[in-house]
């Protein structure tokens, strides 16, 4: 890994300047971090970055950072059956890396990454799972570890694409293999395990593809899955990538002593089971200030050397869940998960 105790700054290059140009503008924000390059396999695209955010060089492929010993981030927002390898890449260079969501697409790249991880002296890595900075679950993860909602029983969440046209027309329908729980699931998946500080140990899935019927894509666009975890807590996440609906997710926790419900009519509490009282409205808000959101803590941990692999086990260990879903969506079978990182 590149020495950072004599620079300023740290240097930051980011590849994909779709989603990409929110990672490089909170990048650019930070006085902590420069940019370096934009890179994108359009130039074009990377030119008109340039351009708004005022620095950084322009390339179309990632080895102009690999090959920068001033590059010490790289910030990944490419497709996402590019993600493994980049990372891999990334890491084997010895670059701090920061990916869009998710991290990979199998247990054998995982595995890969993992390898080269540790061979690389275990740089900082991060996947941008940006409902984790939102204030809303920030205060719902307090509450449930202090005990006030009482213990923890079911967590349901929908993660409501409403976008069918970027499966049908868009790059996901080319993908071989595309998961919408990998896709979009992931995020309900990485809230249920943040919130109940628990990993799960076993998942049934199943799944339709009825709203895609005729197109081109040739994937489930509808998957359910049940999570059972140590404590006996229930967790069902649904990836719905077809639905009539504005993008949008839904959370329910249940716990013996309170309930909480977001959805279309916002965030409440409910404190009482007489069917004659209200739910508390909630004011924090459900989503995150920008998809950049997460980066500030990522160069916190570098700027303040903390130890990486806490970090680095969460998207370990949530790429371990989602993909368990996606084998026992295959198997049509309950699968065990393994947590062996």
């Amino acid at each position: 890994m590149n020495d950072n105790t004599a620079k300023q700054k740290l240097g930051v290059a980011v590849i994909g300047l779709g989603v990409g140009e929110q990672h490089a503008i909170a990048f650019n924000t930070d006085p902590r971090t420069e940019i370096r390059w934009l890179i994108d396999i359009d130039d074009t695209v990377a030119k008109d970055v340039q351009g708004r955010i005022g620095t950084g060089e322009t390339a179309t492929t990632l080895d102009a950072a690999l090959n920068d010993p001033g590059v010490d981030i790289i910030s990944i927002a490419t497709f996402d059956h590019m993600h493994a390898a980049e990372v891999i890449k990334c890491l084997d260079a010895g670059k701090h890396v920061f990916v869009e969501k998710p991290l990979c697409r199998t247990v054998d790249e995982l595995s890969k990454i993992v390898t080269t991880w540790n061979a690389a002296g275990r740089p900082h890595l991060a996947s941008n799972l940006v409902l984790r900075d939102a204030e809303l679950y920030r205060w719902l993860a307090a509450e449930m570890t202090s005990g006030r909602m009482g213990r923890i029983y079911a967590i349901d969440g929908d993660y409501l694409y409403g976008r069918l046209h970027k499966i049908t027309e868009g790059w996901r329908k080319d993908v071989p293999d595309y998961s919408v729980m990998e896709g979009g699931g992931i995020h309900l998946i990485d809230l249920m395990l943040y919130l109940s500080g628990e990993r799960p140990k076993s998942v049934q899935c199943i799944g339709n593809r009825i709203a895609s019927d005729g197109t081109g894509f040739g994937y489930d666009d509808f998957m359910a899955a049940n999570y059972i975890f140590p404590s006996g807590m229930i967790g069902r996440v649904t990836a719905n990538f077809g639905c009539v609906h504005r993008h949008h997710h839904v959370l329910r926790v249940f716990g013996t002593e309170a309930t909480f419900i977001y959805d279309d009519a916002g965030p409440r509490l409910h404190l009482s089971r007489d069917e004659n009282a209200r739910a508390q409205p909630l004011e924090q808000n459900p989503l995150p200030v920008s998809k950049g959101a997460l980066i500030p803590a990522f160069i916190d941990a570098i700027a303040n050397g903390a130890d990486p692999a806490l970090a680095a086990q969460r998207e370990f260990d949530l790429i371990r869940a989602v993909c368990a879903a996606d084998d026992a969506h295959a198997k049509n079978a309950t699968i065990t998960i393994g947590y062996d990182t």
